[in-house]
């Protein structure tokens, strides 16, 4: 049915234009989500697939949709709703008409408008037919100067003769700014249009012309062989027409004063002079030429003589770290002291910090925390899986693809040669064929060696010694001793309830209430809540899953307000219980009877501490040892040396004679996916086998800790604190710890060494009597 004969609704649905004006006849496609979905198929539902569009005013002249779009639109109709890839949907749409949009009749849940169709009339005469006529010529015209036109509509348009269709259509296929084609479509007036399209057409077909006499001018100034010189020439021909410098000169020429103003040392500064007469000589078409650029641009970019100024006010800088972070005493104090040092020399070589702990416990916030107090700018670099050198070190300039290495790169960013540049997950390090950059950064952090650092690109020496570097880092073993022997190491061992209680209120609270929405109305955590959240639904050294969890209670607040619930001001624990479900960790420890054979121990692991269970049983069969639970090496000896001591001093813990005999003794521990392995296991062990041997339950809510010898004496261990946290989380209520660590006690907060009773052995013999 031809468009002028199709019933075009008098109420349509309205769909904004973003990036192009529709034409009566064009076809085109619209790449949709699914929200925006809805009006299309409301347009094939309920109005015979018809749909107004418009393109928006550059000045809007009112607050709602139609004033801020052109009166005269297009009225287009739905082909096809078709789902492409990454769930969006390809709508497309064929202009049917003109139409004036008249009156809006309602906003949600899509735009209607009350439309009219814009009726034209074409008389044809001398005039239309001569311009009809001209126009074709020059589309001719311009085809023959390489202008992109489909054949089909080169076909098309010989059988046009009327003067509005043919006007749109070549509308389409003249590159025209979205105003003209605008200004077209508002153009209703059939002969009127055909002459605005007849005079850009006109300018387009000249601008052809010269293009094309200048590339045959060219033609006979340069060979045909030399594509890429034939560019440049043309683009050096337009810049002596135009009277603009020569782009080579100015670059070279803008080098040059970089140089002169980025205060080099002496002898940086002869090599730059020197690669930049180079480039002077090099051709522009070579690829040595962008080779030899970015590196002046690196050398020129350098901050040589730009550092910040150090804030040295010792407490504004207490003051921010304490805003920042909750507790962390020593890591405050560490870095007071060197603000106090900073202020009464002027020149200090920039320490090494090597931050430790379990994630979650605010190593890399308190970089930045760092960086904020003490003025300087901040820098991070993931050091996670890189395995190359060059991250490091940077390729030298022979390699393509050249670059800095990763401590430079970062440094030329921030435009200063003593920021707070931290190392993140140095610990993750990798080494192959490619080398080890755990001994590329030994140079870098060497305070007595960094003051001269050469990158194998810049290939000059840079002064590092201006820096605060910061390293990160889970756990120490991975770290190579050579690279650990340059670093200060401070512990972040986690935080104990309390402590999470103080940083749930102070930071994680009032933040994630703003990111969820929720900042007009906050609600409030009780005490009782927060508690039940952090025990019953965390487990961790960090706050990282209390920040994830808060989140989640936050937001099926948010979406219980958008219901229109109302707001529950307090989270009480009935509350939490409510919105999480069933609680995720029990209290293993206080939530079991005492039984024979089962021992509570302490481990260390990279992610804090965590308390574990040792059993131990025996069964007829032939006098062995059987061990399972994914132990390691280490594991596996302290079980064989805890039997070997038990069997010495069995008269001692009144086991019967004769026990061992046809007797096979089994040693487990739980959760055998996990690998397990470390030398602190041997006091639980030996507890756990004379538990079962004597018969005599072992009382759950003691742990102990500790590595014995042949001769029952207790070794020390290390992350007594990491240990103790996770004893105080899963309710255990006395701690058996080496004597030699009592000193460790210091690192323990206040109000968890009070709600735990603490005894420190010398020998096995006083775990077991603690314990049974």
């Amino acid at each position: 049915m031809p468009h002028n004969e199709l019933t075009i609704p008098a109420i349509l649905p309205l769909y904004p234009l973003k990036d192009m004006v529709a034409f009566p006849y064009m076809v085109f496609p619209l790449y949709l989500d699914e929200p925006e979905l809805a009006l299309f198929r409301a347009a094939q539902d309920q109005y015979d697939g018809f749909v107004a569009v418009s393109f928006p005013r550059k000045e809007p002249q009112g607050s709602d949709i139609l004033s801020t779009l052109h009166e005269i639109g297009t009225v287009c109709r739905v082909t096809q709703i078709k789902k492409v890839s990454g769930g969006r949907f390809k709508v497309t749409l064929e202009g049917i008409n003109r139409i004036r949009l008249i009156e809006l009749e309602r906003v949600a849940p899509y735009p209607l408008v009350q439309a009219a169709v814009v009726r034209e009339f074409v008389e044809k005469g001398l005039v239309s037919e001569a311009l009809v006529q001209s126009l074709i010529g020059l589309l001719k015209i311009s085809l023959s100067y390489g202008k992109p036109l489909p054949d089909d509509v080169m076909k098309m348009i010989d059988y046009i003769d009327n003067p509005a269709r043919l006007s749109d259509l070549v509308a389409l296929y003249v590159n025209l700014p979205q105003s003209d084609l605008q200004e077209l479509l508002e153009t209703v007036d059939p002969l009127e249009r055909l002459k605005k399209v007849y005079v850009h057409l006109t300018n387009e077909v000249q601008k052809l012309q010269v293009h094309g006499e200048m590339k045959t001018e060219l033609n006979k100034r340069v060979g045909k062989n030399q594509k890429d010189y034939l560019l440049r020439e043309q683009m050096k021909q337009i810049q002596e027409e135009l009277g603009e410098e020569d782009p080579r000169n100015a670059d070279v020429a803008d080098l040059r004063k970089r140089i002169d103003e980025a205060e080099m040392p002496e002898e940086v500064r002869k090599i730059a002079l020197k690669e930049l007469k180079r480039l002077e000589k090099i051709n522009q078409a070579s690829p040595e030429y962008n080779v030899s650029r970015t590196y002046l641009d690196y050398l020129a970019g350098m901050p040589w003589s730009i550092s910040t100024e150090d804030s040295l006010d010792i407490s504004k800088a207490e003051a921010v770290l304490d805003e920042d972070h909750y507790n962390l005493k020593k890591v405050k104090e560490r870095i007071l002291e060197f603000l106090a040092v900073r202020s009464l020399k002027d020149t200090m070589k920039g320490p090494v910090l090597c931050f430790v702990g379990p994630p979650g416990v605010g190593k890399t916030s308190l970089g930045r925390s760092i960086a904020r107090s003490l003025g300087r700018k901040f820098v991070r670099v993931s050091l996670g899986g890189v395995r190359d050198e060059a991250e490091i070190r940077g390729h030298r300039r022979t390699y393509i693809g050249a670059l800095p290495g990763r401590i430079i790169k970062e440094i030329y960013r921030c435009g200063s040669n003593n920021p707070v540049l931290m190392l993140d997950e140095i610990d993750k390090l990798s080494h192959d064929f490619r080398g080890d950059p755990s001994s590329a950064l030994l140079e870098v952090l060497d305070p007595e060696q960094n003051f001269s650092f050469q990158d194998h690109y810049l290939d000059v020496p840079f002064d590092l010694s201006k820096v605060m570097f910061i390293t990160t880092a889970n756990q120490m073993d991975p770290i190579p001793g050579p690279l650990k022997d340059r670093m200060e190491i401070i512990r972040l061992a986690g935080y104990s309830s309390e402590e999470k209680q103080h940083i749930a209120n102070r930071f994680i609270i009032p933040r994630e209430i703003e990111e969820n929405g929720l900042a007009k109305t906050p609600p409030g955590f009780t005490r009782e809540g927060l508690i039940k959240l952090i025990r019953e639904y965390t487990r961790e050294a960090g706050v990282r899953n209390l920040q994830r969890t808060i989140a989640q209670v936050l937001r099926k607040l948010a979406k219980e307000v958008t219901q229109g619930k109302p707001l529950r001001e307090q989270i009480t624990p009935e509350v939490v219980a409510e919105l999480l479900g069933p609680r995720k960790f029990h209290d293993e420890v206080a939530a079991e009877s005492d039984r024979v054979g089962v021992v509570t121990g302490l481990a260390w692991t990279e992610t804090g501490g965590d308390i574990l269970f040792i059993e131990a049983t025996s069964m007829p069969g032939k006098p062995e040892l059987i061990l399972t639970g994914s132990l390691g090496d280490v594991m596996k000896e302290s079980a064989r040396a805890a039997l070997s001591y038990v069997q010495a001093h069995a008269a001692e813990f009144g086991i019967p004679d004769g026990v061992f005999e046809n007797r096979t003794i089994h040693i487990h521990v739980p959760s055998g996916a996990i690998p397990k392995d470390g030398p602190s296991a041997g006091v639980t062990m030996v507890t756990a086998l004379v538990s079962l041997l004597t018969g005599k339950p072992a009382r759950r809510t003691v742990a102990m800790t500790g590595e014995i010898t042949l001769t029952g004496r207790v070794l020390a261990i290390g992350g007594l604190k990491e240990k103790v946290l996770a004893a105080h989380r899963a309710g255990v209520k006395t701690v058996l710890a080496p004597s030699r660590n009592r000193d460790d006690l210091e690192d323990i907060p206040e109000n968890v060494r009070q709600e735990l009773e603490f005894q420190f052995i010398d020998e096995a013999a006083q775990a077991v009597t603690a314990v049974l």
